[in-house]
């Protein structure tokens, strides 16, 4: 019995498991990398992708029989995915087991607009697509998971009507150029910095203690000697009065005693005759 046509099957598989951690991790980075709705489009690259290899292993165990029949879907299976740019030219077998779902995501009109530079991100690319900016060959595509032939590659660009053709619009990624790196030059200081970087120099040597020269040059000799004898003479003459200053003589001892001892005289001589008077 025949299902509805208005509810027909589904044309992937789900995983056996609803929760499987490294599945969901994987998934998710995946939905992230490429942009994609939700977990349905990776089951059904999967989808796709397990047919494949499930094709491939069946030819590689009739791969010794003799009949053409399994020849010509060798050939099949493998023109179709050069032609979709999955494989290169030259492929076999072992290459269609070798593949991975990044090989048949990387094949999907959305990720080769973000790759041809047309849209700044995987997110932009599918928006542009499903509002009808895309077009391949002057023929509008607006599924994102639209699988783009080799020969389709270089003839997606945006449509005739679309805004977007315009270079200056401002939802269309800036041109990257080719631009030598050069040298940044080196910034030039504030006179102020150099100022307060001299004066903190300055500091610095003033700070540090600077050893003295001992050597002499044989053309300072004589001038260095008459410094000396300047020297010599400066110090005998304050020796002289130093000597002069410090040194006392006895007889000026002694006359200093005998005006002592006649100042006491005196003063004894009027207390005296004071007393008599009254």
């Amino acid at each position: 019995m025949m299902g509805h046509p208005k509810f027909p099957r589904r044309k992937y598989e789900t995983p056996l498991h609803p929760w499987q951690e490294d599945r969901i991790r994987l998934e998710n980075a995946l939905i992230k990398k490429y942009g994609l709705k939700n977990n349905r489009e990776v089951w059904k690259t999967e989808t796709n992708l397990r047919r494949y290899r499930g094709q491939a292993r069946a030819l590689l165990a009739k791969i010794d029989s003799s009949t053409p029949q399994v020849k010509k879907e060798i050939d099949q299976l493998l023109n179709h995915l050069i032609r979709m740019n999955i494989l290169s030219t030259n492929s076999s077998l072992d290459d269609v087991l070798a593949l991975n779902i990044e090989s048949i995501l990387s094949r999907r009109l959305q990720t080769i607009i973000y790759l041809k530079g047309l849209a700044g991100s995987p997110h932009q690319a599918r928006q542009f697509i499903s509002h009808g900016h895309i077009s391949i060959d002057n023929r509008s595509i607006t599924i994102p998971s639209y699988m783009v032939t080799k020969d389709e590659e270089d003839k997606i660009n945006y449509t005739s009507k679309s805004p977007l053709t315009d270079a200056a619009h401002p939802a269309r990624p800036a041109v990257e150029f080719d631009v030598k790196i050069k040298p940044s030059p080196v910034p030039k200081e504030d006179k102020s910095k150099a100022r307060k970087k001299e004066s903190k120099i300055d500091r610095k040597d003033k700070g540090k203690k600077s050893e003295p020269d001992n050597t002499i040059k044989p053309d300072e000799d004589k001038k260095v000697e008459h410094k000396a004898e300047k020297k010599d003479v400066a110090d005998g003459d304050t020796n002289t009065t130093k000597s002069d200053s410090t040194d006392t003589k006895p007889e000026d001892i002694a006359k200093d005693e005998k005006q002592d001892t006649n100042i006491t005289d005196k003063k004894e001589d009027m207390e005296a005759s004071s007393g008599g008077e009254q």
